[in-house]
């Protein structure tokens, strides 16, 4: 950890698991499926929580959802989510860890009908990252057309716990919109290494 780096202001700089997952993850591009699926499934269990309480979990979720693997979790019932309830590496709400158990089946639904949970996502800002340049933390909006876009079509696909809020958050952690502030290091990284050599 670099600590004397700017950084976004949402960084709390006390905790390291924050900073490092602010400096290597948050608005990095993702196009792996498994890995999409795994931060959709956080970014819900997050709704009314805050993001380092989850990221604290991250490593039991894992653990408990079987490696965020969509065709284990979508084979879940009465005494697996019985389990999950008794699991204290994770967020113990019934309807979070229902909607996960929907969100897999609704996943492989998706993926056999599109070949990739990957271009379907990516689809909402047309394949390519959304850079924005924001001066600072209160620009930022909570949602945006994408995240609603977004938000419509995974419920119409029977996903839960996927509002236009916890689109927006996803989009962020997965890079397909760039919400680092223009004063944060990670756009100054960016900017440096998109020029031609």
């Amino acid at each position: 950890m670099l600590p004397d780096l700017p950084r976004c202001a949402w960084v709390r700089l006390d905790d390291p698991l924050y900073v490092a997952y602010h400096d290597e993850e948050w608005g990095v591009p993702v196009h792996d499926d498994r890995r999409l699926f795994e931060m959709l499934i956080l970014e819900g269990a997050q709704a009314g929580l805050s993001w380092i309480t989850i990221l604290r979990r991250r490593e039991g979720y894992r653990k408990a959802f079987d490696g965020f693997e969509p065709a284990k979790i979508a084979r879940y019932q009465g005494a697996k989510i019985g389990k999950l309830m008794a699991d204290t590496g994770i967020i113990r709400n019934q309807a979070k860890i229902e909607a996960t158990i929907k969100n897999a089946r609704a996943f492989l639904d998706v993926v056999e009908k599109t070949g990739s949970f990957d271009r379907f996502l990516w689809q909402f800002v047309s394949g390519a990252p959304r850079i924005n340049h924001w001066q600072t933390g209160q620009q930022i909006p909570v949602d945006t057309a994408e995240s609603k876009a977004m938000s419509k079509e995974l419920k119409r696909r029977g996903f839960g716990f996927v509002g236009s809020t916890i689109c927006y958050a996803f989009m962020q952690a997965v890079g397909m919109v760039d919400d680092h502030l223009v004063t944060c290091f990670r756009r100054q990284d960016r900017a440096t290494s998109a020029r031609p050599r």
